[in-house]
């Protein structure tokens, strides 16, 4: 934006982003104001905005920019203007403080968010509290910027470091008795609930930051009051959410419960609640129900260790269990389900402990958990047709389903299988009970040894002869277990006869015919080899798919379990019966391309690429070394209407996906044998790709430099082929943000280079376009995309580390899944490295450094250490010197005055990480040492 805006036009465009009825003209506004927003001008705008206090809209969208502007652009102000920042702010929080709470809160934020980065304001706490507490009408925000304060330390918005977050935390912890006295005093109005809600807020996120002093809080007054408010029955909804969080936090805060006196009187209160959550469940009153389950659930996380070493005995009280069992017994399963993580790390826990006098204590708590869970299971008595799975109700059944998974070894997976089989077998329970047994059954049956198999045959000829006149979801039910329990029918094979006649039954009712494909494709992939003998069945079932009312994805379970099977026949007989399996996808794309009427069919040709997807790759028969691969002549004939159909669709990015992904399974599928396809295939891609850059085009590449790279034949067409596809892929990435506009491309073309690299890395090394794939791969190390920047890396990773493998059995390599290359090739292949990192180490390592500091997270730094310690494990010398330049060009203070990190700070981590002897060192040192930029 040139030139600051005049404030009449501000004003217009902030009253058409909120009132224009025209959506065009909100976007327009919209665009116009971020640009805005994103100038220098911005400051003195929201400044004179917030002093003419014309209207609500414009005071807030003033507030949030102001608070944009400091936690990204605080280096744009000088530092002689951050004094007269704060006073403004204050002034304005001080003006607006009627006008409404958000923008309170935007300016709160905008101020703590100056605090943290203006190094020359110290004691703010103290200055902010002489300032305010004693007048009642600034108590509301001085309150909300003593909350959001805290908050705003760990905030990923703000890049302070590490040096700075640890004297800010130090300053807060120096202050938070000033604060706790505050708090006192605000709670002290309990007329006043406003602000007592604000007073928990408050306490909970200084609870949060971990700098409260745990004897001086359990002591205090404060607990005292939190605690009331939590036993009272009248205490309003507000009021008691806002206690219940304020003792999560507490609870969550407690590092050590070991002689702790905070510990032990949070623990000790929160066991006086449970006569109000029974009086919460006769009114209810469900939010507060919720609200108590939530603090009984920290309370057991927080105890946990505990529970588990010591059960029984003080803080191991196990009346902390009997709590959350309450709670599962509430009619809602919202209620139990809040308790489901502290469950899952219970199991853990004694799983790991593996002691059986330990199991027998949790056992009967587990059972009872079980039997609460099956009950919450139940469908509605009046519910029609079959369950939902994709609604609250049906994911909650899910995790639900997870869960007895992780816990079932505590009980004992045949004792309750036996348990819930006896409760169908001997009761005449209502279809819903019958129906929650059968779906926890089936959470269990895989499970279930070998050794019980009279229980699970008998239980499986029950399912089997089960009438059609039963409930549906009943039916439904019956088949997802019997899908689960085809490891059995493995063992039992004579019963695979009677099961699959059940399953299509199923196959031909439009509610169970997706289940009931489900279940035949577990069958297939665990009973291939019994299978083989009903192959003809399953071809059959493929032939009229479209005659079932299938969902996508059962039709593609169906053909991926048809394709296991195939793959156990005979190798003579493969051929003639994949043909038959992709005929009906064939002949379909067919019509699609003469474009004939098809009968009410889809005209998308994906559906019937992703089937001939599923089947070339789960198509994978034994080929002996010599012989021909049974699938190569099907596939040759297939090859004219996949391309055909890729010509055709070639502007549209879902077909030619769809396409590729076909290819590279049917490459896949026969390997060396797709010979014959190499040339037509790589033509085609390069033709299409000059006109429409589909990234799927560079990964069906990489597929193809991975199978054909080390034939000398192959290499000089498929660097062409790679040059090709380079030259549009780097004018995609040269357009405006292109790096972050096509990280699929980024992604695609750095796997494409890796396998080039992984195969031939001579000729690779030697080509004209690998010194604009390395500046392009330099570049792209800066983009935030987990793929993408995983792809680059691992590009730059392999390319050093050809210079540094020589052995044939190189356990890095191997580890990488790289086909290693002959030895005798070595020596040319570290000299071409050398030469590459001479030329572009000291950029590498200097850029490498800044994207760790300032652009990427935490999780993609051992990817930026792996390349790290090659270039190391290549020239130490040479990195050592390297490393400390590009130490040299980082900041050393922050725009707000405070040391980023200091001399020692970086000499210390040029040591560790120049000393290290293996790379998980390097990667400690760079996570520690990027604290002090993040």
């Amino acid at each position: 934006m040139e030139g600051k805006p005049n404030l009449q036009l501000v004003n217009q465009a902030v009253q058409a982003l909120y009132h224009d009825p025209d959506p065009s003209g909100k976007e327009r506004a919209s665009f116009w104001l971020g640009e805005l927003q994103r100038s220098v001008h911005a400051w003195e705008v929201s400044d004179q905005l917030l002093q003419l206090r014309q209207d609500v809209e414009s005071c807030y969208f003033a507030a949030q920019t102001m608070k944009m502007k400091i936690q990204t652009s605080f280096y744009e102000l000088p530092a002689d203007s951050h004094i007269s920042l704060r006073d403004s702010l204050l002034s304005h929080i001080q003006n607006l403080k009627d006008l409404s709470p958000v923008i309170v809160t935007q300016l709160a934020l905008a101020i703590a968010d100056l605090a943290l980065q203006m190094a020359s304001w110290k004691g703010c706490v103290q200055t902010l509290v002489e300032k305010y507490s004693n007048d009642e009408s600034s108590l509301p925000f001085l309150l909300e910027i003593l909350t959001v304060l805290p908050e705003e330390v760990h905030s990923r918005s703000l890049r302070i470091g590490a040096n700075r977050r640890a004297e800010i935390i130090e300053e807060l912890a120096a202050a938070s008795s000033t604060v706790v006295s505050l708090l006192l005093n605000c709670m002290e109005k309990e007329n006043d609930e406003k602000m007592l809600i604000k007073a928990f807020r408050c306490l909970g996120s200084w609870f949060n930051l971990g700098v409260l002093n745990s004897n001086v809080m359990a002591n205090n007054r404060l607990l005292l009051l939190l605690f009331q408010v939590l036993q009272r029955d009248q205490t309003s909804s507000n009021l008691h959410e806002a206690a219940s969080d304020c003792v999560c936090s507490a609870l969550y805060a407690i590092e050590n419960v070991e002689s702790n006196a905070l510990a032990n009187q949070l623990f000790e209160g929160v066991l006086t609640l449970e006569a109000a959550y029974h009086m919460a469940v006769a009114r209810e009153d469900l939010d507060k129900v919720l609200n108590y389950c939530r603090v009984f659930t920290e309370l057991c996380e927080t105890f946990l260790e505990k529970i588990v070493t010591t059960p029984g005995q003080g803080l191991g009280n196990l009346q902390t269990l009997e709590l959350l069992l309450i709670c599962a017994g509430h009619p809602q399963y919202e209620v139990a389900e809040i308790s489901f993580n502290f469950w899952y790390r219970l199991g853990e826990h004694l799983y790991k402990t593996n002691d059986a006098v330990l199991h027998n204590i949790f056992r009967a708590y587990i059972q009872r958990l079980l039997h609460a869970l099956a009950r919450h299971c139940q469908l509605d008595p009046d519910h029609e047709g079959v369950p939902e799975e994709t609604d609250d109700f049906g994911e909650f059944r899910m995790r639900v389903s997870d869960l007895v998974k992780d816990l079932i070894f505590l009980v004992g997976s045949m004792e309750c299988f036996s348990q819930l089989y006896a409760t169908l077998k001997e009761g005449n329970p209502p279809w819903e009970v019958t129906e929650a047994v059968l779906f926890i059954m089936a959470s269990i049956a895989k499970s279930v040894g070998p050794e019980n198999t009279p229980t699970l045959v008998e239980v499986l000829k029950g399912v089997v002869h089960l009438p059609e006149s039963v409930h549906m979801a009943v039916r439904y039910t019956s088949v997802e277990l019997v899908g689960e329990m085809s490891e059995v029918m493995d063992r039992n094979p004579q019963f695979l006869d009677p099961v699959l006649g059940f399953l299509m039954k199923g196959l031909c009712e439009k509610s169970l015919a997706s289940v009931a494909a489900k279940a035949l494709h577990n069958i297939c992939t665990v009973c291939r080899d019994h299978m083989a003998q009903h192959f003809n069945g399953l071809l059959e079932i493929a032939r009229s798919l479209d005659s079932f009312m299938l969902s996508p994805d059962a039709a593609v379970g169906l053909l991926k379990g048809t394709a296991l099977v195939l793959a156990r026949l005979p190798l003579e007989k493969i051929s003639e019966c994949l043909s038959e399996l992709c005929a009906v996808q064939v002949i379909a794309l067919k019509k699609l391309l003469a474009q004939e009427p098809s009968n009410g069919i889809t005209s998308d040709p994906t559906l019937f690429l992703d089937r001939l997807a599923v089947i070339f790759r789960h198509t994978n028969p034994i080929v002996e070394n010599g012989q021909t691969h049974p699938c190569q002549k099907v596939i040759q004939e297939i090859w004219p209407v996949l391309s055909e159909t890729l010509n055709k669709h070639r502007a549209d990015n879902r077909v030619v996906e769809r396409c590729c992904r076909c290819l590279r399974f049917a490459v896949r599928c026969v390997g060396k044998g797709s010979a014959a396809l190499l040339q037509p295939l790589v033509t085609q891609m390069v033709n299409v790709y000059q006109i429409h850059q589909h990234s799927c085009f560079l990964y069906l590449g990489s597929i193809l430099v991975d199978e054909y790279g080390m034939e000398e034949g192959c290499q000089q067409g498929l660097l062409d082929m790679l040059q090709a596809l380079c030259i549009p892929t780097f004018q995609l990435l040269e357009q405006q943000n292109g790096l972050r506009n096509h990280p699929d491309t980024v992604d695609d073309l750095f796997r494409l280079s890796t396998r080039f690299i992984q195969r031939s890395p001579i000729v690779l090394l030697r080509s004209q376009v690998i010194i604009h794939i390395l500046q392009w791969a330099i570049a792209s190390t800066s983009l935030d995309h987990r793929d993408a920047n995983c792809s680059v890396m691992k590009f730059l990773r392999d390319l050093v580390h050809t210079g540094v493998a020589n052995d044939a059995c190189n356990s890095h390599q191997i580890m990488y899944g790289v086909l290693l290359q002959h030895e005798e090739d070595f020596e040319v292949r570290k000299e071409l490295i050398r030469q590459v990192l001479n030329q572009i180490g000291q950029q590498l390592i200097n850029q490498l450094l800044q994207t760790c500091c300032f652009c990427l997270p935490p999780y993609t730094l051992p990817d930026v250490a792996e390349v790290l310690w090659e270039i190391m494990t290549f020239d130490r010398p040479t990195f050592c010197r390297w490393l400390e330049n590009s130490l040299k060009g980082l900041p050393k203070e922050t725009s707000g005055g405070a040391v980023t990190v200091t001399h020692k700070q970086l000499t210390d981590f040029h040591k560790q990480v120049t000393s290290a002897e293996a790379c998980k060192q390097v990667c400690w040192a760079l996570r520690d040492f990027t604290r002090f930029f993040r």
